[in-house]
């Protein structure tokens, strides 16, 4: 809508209609701020400093706990969509995955497609014919801090009394096409799964983080976003 707003402004110019111009370009920019307000207010934290440093650490924690017990834990940038799966502090292998359709938020309640952040552990593993995916990692979620910050939610009226908190987290393969976005998983086309799936046993840590460096996608259109406004 803004791009075409922008094309209206300009058109509206070039015939000397200069009034018409400018609301079309005030209408523009009050897009983007407008846009770009609810987008910080969401996803800013893929732009802090702080926060990414506490992810960094997060991910330095598992690798660590990796080398020290000399075993298998994986570490998922949700900014990047990459898995990597760390062995005796090694990498190991790293693949693409998908989210849940609104994948990048953080989770706060049952439906809400957000892929949770956090540390979590594979609390079972089901092959074919145990899941009605291709293969699942079913992850501990909720865990202690997902339930205290769910708990926060209803409390100051931000998560509806009628959503629940919601469960069943897995990293899961593809049960076809129709299944090629998630509710909230972790997606891996059937090759890759098959290979992590061989990899690791009930108890793997995992550890999904927003972002690992400063100059993530997620950052970068932020950024971008802004820089548009700016010359809107």
């Amino acid at each position: 809508e803004t791009d075409l707003l922008m094309k209206q402004a300009h058109a509206f110019y070039e015939q000397g209609r200069y009034d018409r111009s400018l609301d079309a370009s005030d209408r523009a920019a009050q897009n983007l701020a407008t846009q770009a307000a609810v987008l910080s207010s969401e996803l800013g934290r893929y732009a802090n400093r702080d926060r990414i440093s506490r992810w960094q650490q997060m991910a330095k924690d598992t690798i660590t706990w990796s080398r020290i017990h000399r075993t298998s834990a994986i570490v998922i940038s949700k900014a990047d969509r990459v898995l990597t799966l760390y062995r005796n502090g090694q990498k190991v292998l790293s693949y693409p995955v998908r989210l849940g359709f609104n994948g990048i938020r953080e989770k706060r309640y049952q439906g809400d497609g957000a892929t949770p952040e956090g540390r979590y552990r594979i609390s079972s593993k089901r092959g074919q014919g145990q899941t009605q995916f291709y293969r699942a990692l079913v992850l501990d979620y909720p865990n202690e801090d997902d339930r205290r910050r769910y708990k926060l939610g209803r409390m100051t009226g931000q998560i509806p009394a009628s959503n629940a908190i919601g469960g069943q987290i897995e990293i899961h393969g593809v049960e076809n096409e129709l299944m090629a976005q998630t509710l909230g998983c972790v997606m891996l086309d059937n090759p890759q799964m098959a290979l992590l799936y061989d990899r690791v046993e009930k108890g793997t840590p995992v550890t999904i983080v927003g972002a690992l460096h400063e100059q993530n996608s997620v950052a970068l259109t932020l950024a971008t976003l802004d820089d548009r406004r700016e010359e809107t």
